[in-house]
This record gives C-alpha cells, structure tokens and sequence, in this order.
C-alpha cells in the first residue's frame, strides 16, 4: 500500500468513526484497527488523533460541499434545484456527517475542527441564497422573496429532519419536513402559473 493509499485510508476511518462514535469515541486504535494499518503507519502520516481529526472534518466538508453544489449547479429552475439539494439520496438515519459533530462539545471546543463546520455551513447558505436570488431575479419567485432568510430556513430544515428522523427511527419526518417547506417555497412563486408549474 503507497503513503497516499495509507493516508486516505486514515482519513476515510476517522470520518466514519467521528460520523458513529464522536471525537471521544474515535480512538487511535479504533482508527487503526478501521484503516487495516498499524500504528507506525499511522504516526508517519499524522501527528495524532488531533492532526488526523482535522485532516478527516476538512474533507467531510469538501465532500458536502461537492454534494450540495452538484444539485445546485445543475440545470433547471431554482425550484428544481433546491428540490434537487433536498431530495437528493442521504443516509437519513445516520445523520448529517458535518451537523452531528456540531453537537460534538469537544469539536465545538476545538477552534481548528469548529471552523471547518461553520465554513461549510456558510458557505451553503451563501450558495443556496444566491439560487433563490437568481429564481427571484427571473420571475418564478416573488419580488418579496427574502433569498438569504429562505438560505437559512432550508440548511435548518435539513439538520432539524436528520434530527426528527433519527429521533423517529424512520426517514420520513426528513422527507416531510422537506416537502413542507417546498410548499412553502412554492407559496413564494410569482403568480398561480409559476406556483402550479413548479409543483408539477
């Protein structure tokens, strides 16, 4: 196995570990024993658990933001691309990757792994806003549209309905808090045209 091959096999364990168990749960062994690599190999790539924790939340949040901005740059109407963001296929039950480590107190404690998580989070509601902008710019939303609110109101429904799923035991209040707040979305198109075609 190359020092490439062995250092992403380290990041890919210690991202599934901190996804299931949290930073305190993620222990070096357990990353270890998840890699199939032996200590040494472990201490030549990182420094320690800190070191590869870091290396493991920047690519969780590269691989969101790789996901999030498939949907959104694809073509179509701003409705279908946020409905796309919202529908697209998730492990409901497991969890937002980025969002449960936001309840992780020892990642909110860490400047370095905190940051990662709030870029993310930024940087969606930035990329979201500025689809509703441009749906409001062209006519299928209404003028009164509030881009940057709506942003907001639509990363919080995702991480409320991992959390309502989760707490459920079934995927569906994900998938009905995201449908409701397509209605609501749809409530905001410029004129019963635009409302009807877009929920079609």
């Amino acid at each position: 196995m190359s020092g490439t091959d062995t250092a992403r096999k380290l990041i890919e364990a210690t991202q599934e570990l901190l996804w299931e168990r949290g930073y305190v749960g993620t222990s070096p062994r357990a990353i270890q024993q998840r890699a199939g690599v032996g200590q040494g190999s472990m201490y030549h790539h990182f420094g320690g658990k800190p070191d590869l924790a870091r290396a493991a939340v920047r690519k969780s949040a590269e691989e969101l933001r790789t996901l999030a901005d498939a949907e959104l740059a694809r073509e179509g109407s701003a409705r279908e691309r946020v409905a796309g963001y919202l529908r697209r296929e998730r492990e409901v039950l497991r969890g937002c990757r980025l969002g449960g480590l936001a309840q992780d107190p020892d990642v909110v404690a860490a400047p370095e792994l905190r940051a990662p998580l709030s870029q993310t989070f930024a940087w969606l509601r930035t990329r979201l806003a500025g689809v509703l902008e441009e749906g409001r710019a062209n006519g299928e939303f209404g003028p009164a549209l509030d881009a940057v609110g709506v942003a907001a109101a639509i990363v919080a429904v995702v991480q409320g309905g991992y959390v309502l799923a989760r707490s459920a035991g079934a995927p569906e209040p994900f998938h009905e808090a995201a449908d409701g707040l397509l209605a609501l979305l749809d409530a905001q198109a410029a004129g019963t045209g635009a409302a009807t075609g877009a929920a079609s």
